[in-house]
């Protein structure tokens, strides 16, 4: 089930802007050609060696990270981020362990025979810019790197890109030959706007162009396969033995595509990554892909969210994710699962240790679905850091159960529970769940909850004596005028730390005596509760 209504709560780390880019550059050739405790033992390379190595290090560290990025579309970046600095300190490190290309005074750049010592390239992407269509000649003159005799290249990237029936035919002999040696493989959107039957071909040109080979990556998104396109890449897909990512966003997998999936996919027990967000799955779609997921024993990440899936489709992909002991990311938003779901996904999580981000907003939960996941997860031994459970209808009925469950996960990072009904009661047991401790919190959404100006100032103060927290969000509520001046107040030294407040609507609140009066005890009686984690 979708929802129209907006999401305010998104802020993304990726990519970075070119001057940050440049300054990267600029480091990573400071490290290279200064002294340091690596360049005393394997030497420097002079300035202008230095320099040109480290644009091809930052570039290759670039469209590594950010192709984590694209297969996360819903991510803020950070792990991007991460991979991006990993990469850029792995091939500094290489390099200056292949030794200096050249003595201090010589100033000339990179001998044909000394460029061994840069990093080989192993990214070969096509992706960047406008979507376009690429036919024979084009291709011709695109694909001629991966021609050069002893190439390195084991990643290629040709989203974005629609293939014709003559680019395919390039594309064939140079993909028969560089099979045995590429591990990743994005083909996600490259047959845009290309009829069905021309379509189709192309599709069974890569499959059989990639037949046996070993990749651990594929992604096929964003090309409305349906079960004919599923079909048509089952030479590929019934060869994959060491396959551990899969990527099957919207693309359209209807429950017989989704049957044609489970029937061509025999090989997923080095499977970690499975995504289907975004297609027409439905219940028996999803009783498919749970025969996959019960396959996969080493998987960590799963999405299958926005896929129609309702209660008897999530009952099975629930019961089928107990085989998952791995998980560490599940995200099974927007579906239509309901309270019977929720319960029997909450038999499932008590098994998790790995578990970090869980993503259930717009499963239609209610308390009662609700208050079985929180109960289930306080339980387990995950180390919770993202938890979203917006637009569940949960009231303050579930609120105990939730902040006990909230109290008990320390390295909480980020806490959605906007869209609900938890009110200014809910609001403040939520607050008083993260009061001590929950030093990692950084992200709370509270907005469209019905909270008013006792549960607004409640979770002000908590969240503004915590020295890493970034974003509070209690948009779209009922909080007083008087209210609102009185967070602005809270956050007067740090305001970047609240969120807007162009959708609060005040009317009706504090109105009059008797309004002030009501929201005065129900104030002080808030401050009486506390968050049990025995509940």
């Amino acid at each position: 089930m979708s929802d129209s209504r907006p999401h305010t709560f998104s802020i993304k780390l990726w990519p970075p802007s070119l001057p940050t880019r440049q300054a990267l550059i600029e480091r990573i050739t400071n490290n290279l050609s200064s002294k340091s405790i690596f360049t005393d033992k394997y030497g420097t390379l002079t300035t202008e060696q230095a320099m040109e190595n480290a644009k091809r290090i930052e570039d290759i560290a670039f469209s590594t990270a950010n192709q984590q990025f694209e297969r996360e579309p819903d991510g803020d970046g950070a792990s991007a981020v991460q991979l991006y600095a990993k990469q850029c300190s792995k091939l500094i490190l290489e390099l200056l362990k292949k030794g200096p290309v050249a003595k201090v005074a010589e100033r000339e750049t990179l001998s044909e025979e000394e460029s061994s010592a840069s990093p080989r390239e192993t990214v070969f992407d096509i992706s960047k810019g406008k979507r376009a269509f690429i036919e024979a000649e084009e291709a011709e003159e695109l694909l001629k790197p991966l021609k050069e005799p002893g190439n390195g290249y084991t990643k290629i990237y040709f989203s974005n890109r629609s293939f014709g029936l003559g680019a395919a035919r390039v594309a064939e002999p140079i993909l028969v030959s560089l099979k045995h040696q590429l591990k990743e493989v994005d083909l996600s959107d490259f047959v845009a706007g290309r009829p069905e039957v021309e379509a189709l071909d192309v599709m069974n040109i890569f499959s059989n162009a990639l037949q046996g080979s070993v990749l651990s990556s594929l992604n096929l998104s964003d090309n409305a396969l349906g079960e004919k396109g599923v079909r048509a890449f089952g030479t590929l897909l019934k060869s994959l033995s060491s396959l551990e990512e899969l990527y099957l966003m919207n693309d359209g997998i209807s429950k017989e595509a989704a049957q044609a999936v489970s029937e061509l996919i025999p090989s997923t027990e080095r499977l970690k990554v499975l995504h289907f967000h975004n297609n027409m799955t439905g219940d028996e779609g999803a009783v498919a892909i749970s025969e996959v997921v019960k396959r996969s024993p080493l998987l960590e990440s799963f999405r299958c969210s926005s896929t129609r899936v309702g209660s008897e489709g999530g009952i099975a992909l629930s019961e089928a994710l107990e085989c998952c002991a791995h998980m560490k990311k599940l995200d099974l938003r927007d579906n239509m699962f309901g309270p019977e779901a929720g319960v029997s996904l909450s038999k499932t999580l008590p098994s998790y240790k790995h578990l970090t981000e869980l993503y259930l907003s717009y499963l239609n939960l209610e308390d009662e679905g609700a208050i079985a996941i929180v109960n289930a997860l306080k339980e387990s031994a995950s180390p919770i850091e993202v938890l979203e459970m917006a637009g569940n209808d949960i009231t303050v009925k579930a609120a105990s159960a939730i902040a006990a469950c909230v109290a008990a996960k320390q390295e909480l990072n980020k806490l959605n529970l906007s869209e609900n009904e938890l009110k200014d009661e809910g609001c403040v047991q939520i607050a008083k769940s993260v009061e001590y401790d929950h030093s990692k919190l950084q992200y709370l959404d509270m907005s469209s909850n019905y909270i008013r100006r006792a549960g607004a100032v409640a979770l002000a103060d908590v969240v503004i004596k915590k020295e890493g927290f970034k974003l509070l969000n209690i948009d779209g509520n009922i909080i007083s005028e008087e209210g609102i001046e009185e967070v602005k107040e809270i956050f007067k030294k740090k305001p970047e730390l609240l969120g807007v407040l162009d959708d609060n609507d005040p009317d009706g609140e504090e109105g009059d005596d008797e309004d002030e009066e009501e929201d005065e005890e129900l104030e002080s009686k808030l401050k009486n509760l506390e968050v049990n984690e025995d509940d």
